[in-house]
């Protein structure tokens, strides 16, 4: 995933930029945040995997994670699906409800207190879209009659990992995802995330296979931690956890430690990872390719 983006003529050069770096190296896949509304460059989407999609034969993308109660739920079927059909089944969607910021949803016209209601019933809907031929839905936010989505995705059944610390988000990946995908999560909490996601799987009489569990990791790669940490620290959102869990979620240091950070993860459960560099963008590239280079490799030769 990419780190703080550059505003400007210059994040339009380095977007490409990043999109040749990934596709030529060990990274597998091109993730994006999604926000309505940011002080900082974000960008957007949909778009931006769209432009993956088009300038790339290999590298899959996917969002991290789209907020699902911003969108119609049939509306977010059609792009994702038409976006897995024209790459040819790379795409890898994920949702959740958002950041709790009430004035995005307020400007997406959404009740803020409904968010969660409103995307279980998106998923629900997404998922039929995806694989049925015609959708008739009669639930509490979104009514269907004879709805059809066209292309297919090429992912047949089409993935859809859940992001979130929340119980919440643990029992809607349960219940209704393929996957668990949360972020600003110590390792200890991860284990016990996989836990409780696969035991309200159970509950449902669902399976959320094992290797379908993946977690994102904030990092900067320098051999002296000091500075690393000192690179790092103005990009580092304040207030989404305690000092004590961002420790132990981030690898601020030499690429050794973001190993040991990721193979923690990976006792715990976890096997796929939404890596970023906090840290300056002029210096994204860079860490990118250190990442590729020093980091990647052995996880990929398992």
């Amino acid at each position: 995933m990419p780190g703080p983006w550059a505003a400007g003529p210059a994040g339009r050069e380095l977007f490409w930029r990043l999109i040749d770096l990934c596709e030529r190296t060990e990274i597998d896949s091109l993730w994006f945040s999604e926000r309505l509304s940011s002080p900082l460059p974000v960008l957007e989407p949909m778009i931006a995997m769209a432009a993956v999609a088009a300038r790339t034969r290999r590298l899959k993308f996917g969002p991290s994670v789209l907020v699902a109660p911003f969108r119609s739920p049939v509306l977010a079927a059609r792009e994702l699906a038409m976006l897995d059909y024209l790459s040819g089944g790379r795409a890898l969607p994920a949702v959740g409800i958002g950041v709790e910021q009430e004035r995005e949803f307020r400007a997406a016209g959404v009740p803020f207190k409904e968010r969660g209601r409103r995307t279980d019933e998106a998923i629900t809907i997404m998922r039929r879209c995806w694989a049925e031929d015609e959708v008739t839905h009669d639930g509490e936010f979104w009514k269907l009659e004879r709805v059809t989505v066209l292309p297919k995705p090429v992912q047949q059944p089409m993935p859809l990992w859940i992001g979130g610390n929340s119980d919440a988000a643990m029992r809607r990946a349960g219940r209704l995802g393929d996957g668990w995908i949360p972020s600003f999560i110590a390792p200890a909490e991860f284990r016990v995330g996989v836990e409780k996601t696969c035991a309200y799987a159970a509950l449902a009489r669902r399976e959320v296979p094992g290797d379908h569990f993946g977690v994102l990791v904030n990092f900067w790669l320098d051999d002296d931690p000091a500075r690393a940490h000192a690179t790092a620290a103005p990009f580092v959102p304040r207030g989404r956890v305690d000092e004590g869990t961002l420790a132990a979620c981030t690898a601020f240091g030499p690429p050794a430690l973001l190993t040991e950070r990721l193979e923690e993860y990976v006792a715990g459960g976890a096997s796929k990872f939404v890596v970023r560099p906090m840290g300056p963008s002029e210096r994204m590239l860079e860490q990118l390719e250190r990442l590729a280079a020093e980091v990647i490799p052995p996880f990929h030769r398992r």
